[in-house]
Order: C-alpha cells, then sequence, then structure tokens
C-alpha cells in the first residue's frame, strides 16, 4: 500500500492529459460534431485540465478522408478553427502513430501550428523510426511524448533496450501504456521502476495511458501517482477503445490540486455523453473486454464480438483460449 500522505497530497508537475477525442475517436471513426469538440475543448480549461488531444495526424494517403472525421488527421486549420490562438493555460496535442503519419509533411513548425505537443505511438520494433519522429518534432519546437504500446506482453530485456534508446534521445516524457488493459496494480509498480530508472537516467517524465478491460484502469493510474509518475491520460465518461480507459471525473475527482475542478467535467458528460451514445458509439467494461484482458490479447476480437451484437460469452472465451 502507498504511503496515506503520497495520495493526499499533490505535486506541481503533475499533468492530466484528455485523450477523449483520440482514443474515442477510435469508437466513432473521429466523427465529433464542431459543437462537441469546442463543449471539450472549454470543459478542459474550466476544468484545469493541462493537456488535451485532439486526435491522430493520420497519412491522407493511406487513410480515406471521407471515412472519418477531422480528428483522424488534425490539420492544424481545423484546430484553429475551434481553438483560435488558444490564449489559455490548456496546451494542445495530437498524436503521430509510427508508419501511419506522413510526419515530415503533415507536422509543420511549431511556430506556425496551434499544436503544443506531439505523441508519438510506436511498438518495440519500431523504435528507430520513433526516434527519427521525435528528432523531427522536437528540431520543430514541439514538446514530445514517446507511448509504448503494448508493453504487457513484452520482454523485459526489450523495454530496457527501448528505453535506453528513447532515453538518448531529446524525447520529454516516456509513458507507459497498458494497450491490452491486461496489467495489475503490481504490476505497474514493476513496470514503473523499470521506466524510472531510464526516466532518473536520462531526466525525462513517466506518463501512464491505462486502459479498463479488467476495470482498473484508475486504479492503475492513481498507483502510478503514488510511484511518481507525472502525466496521467484519461478521458470523459472513459470514452476509448474496447472497454475504454482512465475516467477523466474520477482522476479529477482524486487528484488533490487545487487547480482541478470535477464539476466541469460533470456538467460536460450529463450534457453531451449520452447522445455521443444515442447515435450509435459503443465502449466500456463488458466480459468480452475482461477476457482479452486477462488472456493479455489484444481487444480487436472482442471488439469485432462487440459489433456482431454476440452474447455467446463462454464461447467467445473457448475461441481467444485457442489462440494462446
Amino acid at each position: 500500500m502507498k504511503e496515506v500522505s503520497k495520495l493526499m497530497d499533490y505535486r506541481a508537475d503533475i499533468k492530466v492529459l484528455d485523450a477523449t477525442l483520440r482514443d474515442g475517436g477510435l469508437v466513432n471513426e473521429f466523427r465529433f460534431s464542431d459543437e462537441f469538440v469546442k463543449a471539450l475543448y472549454l470543459a478542459n480549461i474550466r476544468s484545469g485540465v493541462d493537456y488535451m488531444e485532439f486526435g491522430y495526424k493520420g497519412d491522407k494517403s493511406m487513410f480515406d478522408v471521407d471515412k472519418f472525421g477531422p480528428l483522424k488527421f488534425c490539420d492544424d486549420d481545423y484546430i484553429r478553427s475551434i481553438v483560435g490562438e488558444n490564449n489559455t493555460d490548456l496546451k494542445i496535442g495530437v498524436m503521430a502513430d509510427v508508419g501511419r503519419c506522413n510526419y515530415k509533411e503533415d507536422i509543420h513548425d511549431a511556430s506556425e501550428s496551434p499544436v503544443d505537443l506531439i505523441r508519438v505511438a510506436t511498438y518495440l520494433h519500431q523504435i528507430p523510426t520513433a526516434v527519427s519522429m521525435i528528432e523531427d518534432a522536437k528540431n520543430k519546437g514541439y514538446e514530445v511524448c514517446c507511448n509504448i504500446m503494448a508493453i504487457s506482453n513484452a520482454r523485459e530485456s526489450d523495454i530496457e533496450a527501448a528505453l535506453e534508446i528513447l532515453g538518448k534521445s531529446p524525447v520529454d516524457v516516456l509513458y507507459i501504456v497498458d494497450s491490452f488493459g491486461s496489467l495489475y496494480p503490481e504490476q505497474v509498480v514493476r513496470t514503473i521502476n523499470i521506466y524510472k530508472e531510464y526516466a532518473e537516467k536520462y531526466n525525462k517524465k513517466l506518463g501512464i495511458h491505462a486502459h479498463n478491460n479488467q476495470q482498473l484502469a484508475f486504479a492503475n493510474t492513481i498507483e502510478a501517482v503514488g510511484d511518481g509518475v507525472d502525466w496521467l491520460d484519461a478521458t470523459y465518461a472513459a470514452m476509448g477503445r474496447g472497454a475504454g480507459n482512465c475516467a477523466m471525473e474520477l482522476l479529477l475527482g482524486f487528484l488533490k490540486n487545487p487547480k482541478y475542478n470535477v464539476y466541469p467535467a460533470i456538467q460536460f458528460i450529463e450534457k453531451y455523453m449520452p447522445a455521443i451514445r444515442e447515435a450509435g458509439a459503443v465502449w466500456g467494461y463488458d466480459f468480452q473486454y475482461m477476457m482479452t484482458g486477462l488472456l493479455n490479447q489484444h481487444p480487436r476480437s472482442a471488439i469485432e464480438f462487440t459489433k456482431e451484437g454476440r452474447a455467446d460469452y463462454s464461447e467467445f472465451y473457448k475461441e481467444i483460449l485457442a489462440q494462446e
């Protein structure tokens, strides 16, 4: 158990990042109305959230623009249509997915963009390209995070090798990403200890992005807070791919820093999130996501199970057991 003081006190270094549009966009093909995006932007400002991730910098030569909303591509002009010059304390982020973005052309100099933060998402085998993207973003004037995905099924030695390489890069924040929602709090602690060795060695910050397959996204996030992780991802009403993420309303209610205010988040959820569900977006804890989390598998099979409207959970469990 954490010392009570570590959970009751607050650290000025903590940063809360709203990933609703990006991770939530995976649920509805990024089709959010301008009204929704603007209201979310204002809710983040009023709640004291530090960063708002608008979506992906998707490569338009790879993805059909007509099949997705604008947040799949996060053009600067679109973001500026929502935030203007963004003369607020809230910073704007976008995610650049290794192999799925044209970062050299589509990410412009920070001085010409409303974006403040580039989040490079990578798998372990893509680390050299991730480093190139990190260097490109830093040279253009951005803050940069690196989200190493799917670490729950990676060898510790491979994670350490990746952290050594990334530590030598100009990245600002190294993210622990529980892509499959399979980690338990004690595993999060052990993972943090590995990351912390390299963060301290190379003077990097640490972040966490948790998924809720086993209803542990919030628990794992506050476990990380107690272990010195400063950057915390969350989404409103836990909206995100599959089982969803750490709920913003839970996190804001937990953090003791007086700059955070949960009430505007509650107002936003009350007014806007029911309509998102009524429009057909489906996310959140369910048995099928629990099963893939238990087995440390990617939730794609559970997502397909959900789309097909299946309810034969025991049969599904046997199917995914056979994939082990």
